[in-house]
C-alpha cells in the first residue's frame, strides 16, 4: 500500500479555513487530520463540533479526528454524526479501551488508538487486533511545531513488528515533527500514514509540500 498523507488543520490559517480546506481538497493529500483538544488532557483548546460541521460541508477528504480529550467515549455518536471517518482516542484516557474501540466501530467509524511518546507499544498487545489504526505521537501532544522525538523511529519499528507478528491489519500513523527527512525514516521503519502540520501549512507552497511527502520512497 502506498503511504498516506494527512495534513493537520491545527496549523492552518483559522481566519481562512475555507481556503485551507480547499487547498487540501485539490492536493494529493489522502485524509484531513483534525486535532480535538479539551484543555484538560492537553494544555490547549482547539475546536469543536460547530467547526467540524462547517468543515464537513466542504471537505472532500476523509476526516481523521485525533481526540486529545478526557472521556472520549461520551462523544462517539457526535463524531459519527458530523461524518468523521477515523475516530482516534488516546490509550491514556480510556479506562475501558476495548469497549470504546467497539463502540466507535458500531457507530460506523474506523477506530484508532493513540500512544503518547512515553507510552510503550507493549500496551497494545490486547487491542492491536481490534484497532484499525495506531497513532504514535512523535511530539508531546497539545501544540503544533514541536521538535521531532528521535526514539519515535525505533518505536515505529517495534510497532510494525508487533502488528506483523499478530497478523493485525492496523495502519501505523505518525504525528509530530514530520518533514521530508523524518518522514522518510518513519516510512522506512514501517509507518503507513504521515501527519504534517506546520511543514505543510507554513510552507511557501503547501500543495507542492504535500506532493513531496506523498512522493517519498
Amino acid at each position: 500500500m502506498k503511504h498516506l498523507i494527512a495534513p493537520s488543520l491545527l496549523s492552518a490559517d483559522f481566519l481562512d479555513l475555507r481556503k485551507e480546506v480547499e487547498m487540501v481538497n485539490q492536493s494529493e493529500a489522502d485524509w484531513l487530520h483534525l486535532d480535538i483538544m479539551d484543555g484538560v488532557f492537553v494544555p490547549n483548546i482547539s475546536f469543536g463540533f460547530p467547526v467540524l460541521k462547517a468543515i464537513k460541508a466542504i471537505c472532500q477528504k476523509p476526516m481523521d479526528a485525533h481526540l486529545m480529550i478526557v472521556e472520549p467515549h461520551k462523544f462517539i455518536r457526535d463524531f459519527a454524526e458530523v461524518g468523521v471517518y477515523m475516530m482516534n482516542v488516546h490509550y491514556e484516557t480510556c479506562a475501558h479501551l476495548h469497549r470504546t474501540v467497539g463502540a466507535i466501530k458500531e457507530a460506523g467509524m474506523k477506530a484508532g488508538v493513540t500512544l503518547n511518546p512515553h507510552t510503550p507499544v507493549s500496551v497494545l498487545e490486547d487491542i492491536v487486533d481490534e484497532a484499525d489504526m495506531i497513532l504514535l505521537m512523535s511530539v508531546d501532544p497539545g501544540y503544533s511545531g514541536q521538535k521531532f522525538i528521535e526514539h519515535s523511529v525505533e518505536k515505529t519499528a517495534r510497532l510494525r513488528e508487533l502488528i506483523d507478528r499478530r497478523g493485525s491489519r492496523a495502519l501505523i500513523q505518525l504525528d509530530g515533527g514530520v518533514n521530508l527527512e523524518t518522514g522518510k525514516r518513519l516510512l522506512d521503519a514501517g509507518a503507513d500514514i504521515l501527519v504534517a502540520g506546520n511543514f505543510v501549512f507554513k510552507s511557501p507552497d503547501p500543495t507542492a509540500t504535500i506532493k513531496a511527502l506523498k512522493d517519498l520512497k
